[in-house]
Order: structure tokens, then C-alpha cells, then sequence
């Protein structure tokens, strides 16, 4: 079973995945941090993200594995603990040109199908659906307004409980600065070459504005549980 989730950033993929992973015994698979992972390589090796080249290199070079910890998973690059690194505000503004270098993405799909091939993936980016996994038995096209996800980022980084993102006071200036990022984002992801931003044509396409976090969890679950032909108990 593969379980394909993609949409944009800020969306609240990342935490759906973990969560539909949790309740379906099935291994998350973090690929967005895979692209951090080779990002902040390169700002630690002193490459400039927008160099096509030197970034491939990074790319075919740098070491990326996953390590469980507690209910959630650390990211080892080059073998330190960077879990915590790859979500800084510098990361975030070089990841873009990053992965939408096609020889990254290259490297980046291959060690993905890599650990698909061992089965019982939660996988959660831009382009699941579309080019890492297109034989995912569910797919699912995450997605929420641009507000909406300001406001779940601004609320992460400030170490809040996304489940609780609605009650959780966040700075106002951070939040304008998350917006601003995003929407950058979505252009830049929604129009390059390699691997653009879209759903796939056979996903469910589910927008989470006015939606709980339980409640997106939960009609993933569903969809899962269709596929598999068995319902699934709630951890």
C-alpha cells in the first residue's frame, strides 16, 4: 500500500502523513525533507541554490536517512541530527530553486521509489501522485488558502500545537512574513519545469481551510480504508 499526498506548502500535509501513517501501521515518508536536507547542504557548504550545477552535486553527494524518535522521526544529514535545521526560515527560502533542479529531483525520486519499494508508505510532497508514485493506490491533493496555511507555519514555528492552530495566539508580523514566503512559493512551485505543483488526475482533492486537523486525518483514513477493504482502529 502507498499512500500518495500532495499539495503546498504550509497545507499540513507533513502532519496528515504522520498522523495516517500512525493510525494505518504504515512508514512515513518525509520527501519535503528530503529537499531541506539538500538545501541546507548546500548553505553549509557554501553553495549558492541558485548554482544548477554545484547544487546537483550536493545533491548526488550528501547523505539523507531517517531516524525514529519517540512518536515523531529525526532527519540525519551527513550524519547530524538535522530535524530542527531544515525548517529555519533560511532553508525555507533556498529549498525552492533546490528542488526544482532537475537533476536534484532525479536523485531525490530515485531514493524515494527506493523506500517505496519496501511497502507500507505514507508519502507526502509536490509530485507524489503525479511522478514518484503514479500507481499509488490513494492519492489525495491536500490543499487550504493561503491564510490558512500562514497561519498553521506561523504557529509551528512558534512551537504551537497544529491541532490546536486556531487557538493559538501568533505574532502578527511573523505570520505577514510566512504569507508573503508562501505565496512565493506557490508561484515558483506551480510554474517551473521539472515536476510542477498539481494533483494528479485520480486524486482526491481535499481543502483543509475550514477543516479540523482530525477531520483531514480522518477522511484520509477513510480513503485508505476503502483501498484496503478493512476499516482501520484509531491509535
Amino acid at each position: 500500500m502507498i499512500v500518495a499526498i500532495d499539495g503546498p506548502s504550509g497545507s499540513g500535509k507533513s502532519s496528515a502523513a504522520r498522523a495516517v501513517a500512525a493510525r494505518c501501521g504504515l512508514t512515513y515518508l518525509d520527501t519535503g525533507a528530503m529537499y531541506r536536507s539538500v538545501a541546507l547542504a548546500c548553505l553549509r557548504r557554501g553553495v549558492d541554490p541558485d548554482d544548477a550545477e554545484a547544487v546537483a552535486g550536493v545533491a548526488r553527494d550528501v547523505r539523507i536517512e531517517f531516524a525514529p524518535a519517540g512518536d515523531g522521526q529525526r532527519v540525519i544529514v551527513d550524519g547530524e541530527d538535522a530535524t530542527a535545521a531544515i525548517r529555519t526560515p533560511e532553508v525555507e527560502r533556498a529549498v525552492s530553486p533546490v528542488s526544482a533542479n532537475p537533476s536534484v529531483r532525479e536523485a531525490m525520486v530515485a531514493l524515494q521509489r527506493a523506500y517505496g519499494e519496501r511497502g507500507g508508505v505514507v508519502a507526502e510532497g509536490r509530485d507524489i501522485g503525479t511522478v514518484v508514485f503514479p500507481s499509488a493506490e490513494v492519492k489525495v491533493f491536500l490543499s487550504a488558502s493561503p491564510e490558512a496555511r500562514a497561519r498553521r507555519r506561523a504557529v509551528q514555528r512558534g512551537g504551537g500545537d497544529l491541532a490546536r492552530g486556531r487557538d493559538v495566539p501568533v505574532d502578527a508580523a511573523a505570520e505577514r512574513a510566512v504569507l508573503e514566503d508562501l505565496v512565493r512559493r506557490d508561484e515558483y512551485d506551480s510554474t517551473r519545469e521539472a515536476s510542477p505543483l498539481r494533483p494528479a488526475k485520480d486524486a482526491v482533492r481535499i481543502d483543509s481551510s475550514d477543516l479540523s486537523f482530525d477531520e483531514v486525518v480522518d477522511r484520509i483514513v477513510r480513503l485508505v480504508e476503502a483501498a484496503e477493504g478493512g476499516p482501520h482502529e484509531r491509535a
